[in-house]
């Protein structure tokens, strides 16, 4: 038609699409990330409890410096056994983490670390006033529950077996009928084992628990003394079968049986 007009066509070149960034990569790395925690919690869940607990532990705590860390006392994050040539550093430990306490001057005198022939044995030794115990009693002191949730935090990252003791001295208890010494040495040392695995010790850690009343004073010639009244924790080397550390109650007594028994039927 004469008059109208054109029709104009533009084409348009089409170019390549505009560039996509980094965000594929992201995705990609946190893809890798789920295939490999996958990954280890099949594995984990084909392996022992043992390395199930040590690797929770390092996961939870690299250094070893909580409570239920899978660690040794050196941060590895191995849970190495402490055999009797390692005592030694151990005791150097738990003695430097024990002087951290706020009251350690008050209790250093009614805490003795030493090594012996089963372990690392950890004495609380009471005093005339009761200072981990209340007096007559299986109940803890304040004093004895933050001491015991320290010990257990620290032997709660080793896989060696730990004992309890229980000790009192030669006065006859009188709180009532029934009960004696050997009850009272041997709540106190369930005691303190209830404590402990509530905080840190393992449940299969403690291998006895030993209510020696009166058979093993610490002071043989002062049979009265408050400190024969005392709780004693033994880490035992990796090499000391439970039937052996029965034998080894300390100190010796002329006349005492040799590991008397917790609890008389």
């Amino acid at each position: 038609m004469e008059g109208a007009r054109p029709i104009i066509i533009i084409k348009k070149k089409a170019g390549h699409g505009g560039h996509h960034g980094g965000a594929w990569k992201v995705a990609y790395a946190d893809f890798v990330t789920a295939m490999m925690a996958l990954f280890i919690v099949l594995w984990l869940l084909n392996s022992s409890k043992k390395i199930q607990e040590a690797v929770g532990g390092y996961f939870r705590d690299p250094n070893g410096s909580a409570q239920n860390a899978g660690t040794n006392l050196n941060g590895t994050g191995v849970a190495v056994p402490i055999s009797k040539d390692d005592m030694p550093k151990l005791k150097e430990e738990l003695e430097k983490r024990i002087r951290q306490m706020n009251n350690f001057d008050k209790l250093k005198n009614q805490i003795e670390v030493r090594i012996t022939p089963e372990g690392l044995r950890i004495e609380l030794i009471e005093s005339e006033t009761g200072t981990f115990f209340n007096l007559g009693s299986s109940g803890p002191t304040d004093n004895g529950r933050q001491l015991l949730t320290l010990l257990a935090s620290e032997l709660g990252k080793l896989p060696n077996h730990v004992s309890i003791e229980g000790h009192t001295d030669a006065k006859p208890y009188t709180g009532k009928s029934g009960y004696s010494n050997w009850e009272l040495s041997a709540d106190r040392a369930n005691a303190a084992r209830r404590l402990m695995q509530q905080n840190g010790l393992g449940e299969s850690q403690v291998s006895q628990i030993r209510g020696f009343a009166d058979q093993l004073l610490r002071k043989p010639d002062d049979p009265l003394s408050a400190s024969n009244r005392r709780i004693s924790v033994i880490v035992q080397n990796m090499d000391v079968k439970p039937e052996d550390a029965e034998k080894a109650g300390e100190p010796a007594k002329a006349g005492a049986p040799p590991g008397a028994a917790a609890k008389p039927e």
